[in-house]
């Protein structure tokens, strides 16, 4: 059967390494803009390029980034998006920008992001500014194409749990107590998910690290991985001191075809999905799981007609250990397949792809991993916030049995039951989950801990006090009881 003109596919990815520095963002996207389209096999695709939707970088600020990359391109741009931050937007894009070539909207459309967070903290701690492009006032604003993730909540800011860093060892602590194992254990068991990871990056060309690592390695503090948020050393946090860039080219069947792009470069992007949980975390259902991930990845399966087990090659987000062992646990993946490992490029450790942009990477691996293995199928899962706002995409080298969708599936995962948030209980309470974090001179600061109230809600409390950081770090207090005052402070655990 012939295939539709409008099918959307991707036709080429390109990623950078920029291990001298000094790059600026839009530069580094121009480049891996040209190599996508050196893997397409194309010279004249970039010059068809409609639409720029570019990630938001945090390494500079521009007012419309994809109005200099068209013009670094000399594309004739009609259309430029960015994002709020997120690290499903990279997802997110690429299913919108399918959209819009099924639609007619667009014919080809450039996804991608960069950061050069590493030369840009190498200037600061010389008190240094770089001198990168600024766009002034008569630059209209890009587009916003995927909202901000809400972050900031008066119950966190009031416990200074103000970063994904001490968010997601709650979520880890709180694995571990529906696993039902001891603390070493279970950190034998992320250091050996996560080493496995480092052994995919060995293999990576792309990624930043290169070398493997032992779960010993990984999860053993010492000088150069240090204790972070208690269970997590610094090998078992994204990766940002990386120059890195990453673009991948979606255009339509018709486009590629006029263009004599060869068959065997197409990559069909099947279906999507979008969903977020609440965006407070006090309200979640569970603390070790995810409702809106697992029905945004079964109904994108669904819509591509698959099951999980038909997918050959995935790549779950991976911005610490408690979010791959979620997804996987959601989705129904085992964790330790080595027929399957639930990364393409090594994660956000070892590969890269810091802040809002890992996906991107992982997007044109994954297009790359499979016209290398013809007839494959892949999963691609991406996450931004708090394991809030998560983004589906199933691929594939051969045309979808039906025309892509993207599905938003929040009407369904808002029927799910949530948690009252009981910021000002006062009284005894169990302890759901905790977490401690440590200062660069290796001694614990704060820790965070989770209570569950009596009457089945949830609150949020926090101690900077000594010995009740010494309780938290020499004893297991998942399921003890705990003191709290009402007003986000611990007053004791026994």
């Amino acid at each position: 059967m012939a295939l539709d003109p409008r099918t959307p596919i991707l036709v080429g990815g390109g990623q950078i390494n920029n291990r001298d520095g000094g790059t600026e963002p839009v530069d580094l996207i121009v480049e891996a803009a040209q190599a996508a389209s050196t893997e397409a096999g194309s010279t004249r695709l970039l010059g068809r390029i409609d639409s720029v939707r570019l990630v938001r970088m945090l390494s500079w600020r521009y007012r419309d980034p994809g109005l200099l990359v068209a013009e670094r391109l000399g594309a004739p741009v009609v259309h430029t998006a960015t994002t709020g931050d997120g690290g499903n937007c990279p997802q997110t894009l690429v299913s919108m920008a399918a959209a819009d070539v099924l639609a007619g909207r667009s014919e080809v459309v450039l996804v991608g992001g960069a950061e050069a967070w590493r030369t840009r903290m190498k200037l600061r701690a010389n008190g240094e500014r770089p001198e990168w492009t600024a766009q002034g006032d008569e630059v209209r604003p890009a587009e916003s194409a995927v909202p901000e993730v809400p972050m900031v909540f008066d119950a966190h800011t009031r416990i200074g749990l103000d970063r994904p860093a001490f968010v997601y060892p709650l979520f880890e602590e709180a694995l571990r107590a529906s696993s039902g194992r001891g603390f070493a254990e279970h950190r034998e068991m992320i250091g050996r998910l996560w080493s496995r990871f480092a052994d995919v990056a060995t293999s990576n060309e792309h990624a930043w690290i290169r070398r493997g690592a032992t779960a010993d390695e990984i999860i053993t503090p010492r000088s150069d991985n240090r204790w972070v948020c208690r269970p997590y050393t610094k090998l078992l946090n994204s990766n940002n001191m990386v120059d890195q860039a990453a673009a991948v080219i979606v255009c339509s069947v018709g486009v590629a075809t006029e263009l004599g792009i060869a068959r065997d470069k197409w990559v069909f992007i099947h279906s999507a999905a979008d969903a977020h949980d609440t965006y407070d975390i006090v309200e979640r259902h569970r603390l070790d799981g995810s409702t809106a991930l697992r029905v945004a990845g079964v109904r994108a399966l669904e819509a591509a007609q698959i099951g999980v087990d038909d997918v050959d090659l995935v790549d779950l987000y991976s911005c610490f250990p408690s979010a791959v062992q979620v997804a996987a646990t959601e989705l129904g993946l085992p964790i330790d397949d080595p027929s399957r490992p639930l990364t393409v490029t090594g994660g956000l450790t070892f590969a890269g792809g810091p802040w809002n942009n890992y996906s991107s990477h992982a997007i044109a691996t994954m297009a790359t991993a499979l016209r290398e293995n013809p007839g494959a199928r892949g999963l691609i899962t991406a996450n931004g916030g708090y394991l809030t706002k998560h983004a589906t995409g199933v691929y594939g080298t051969e045309p979808p049995v039906r025309a892509f969708r993207h599905l938003d599936v929040q009407a369904e995962v808002d029927r799910h039951p949530t948690v009252t948030a009981r910021h000002d209980y006062r009284g005894s309470a169990s302890v759901e989950t905790y977490s401690v974090a440590y200062g660069r001179d290796g001694e614990p600061e704060r820790a965070f801990v989770a209570v569950r109230t009596p009457d089945g809600g949830r609150a949020l409390v926090g101690t900077d006090r000594a010995d009740q950081l010494s309780v938290l770090v020499d004893d297991d207090c998942l399921g003890a009881t705990a003191a709290v005052d009402g007003e986000g402070g611990l007053l004791g655990v026994e």
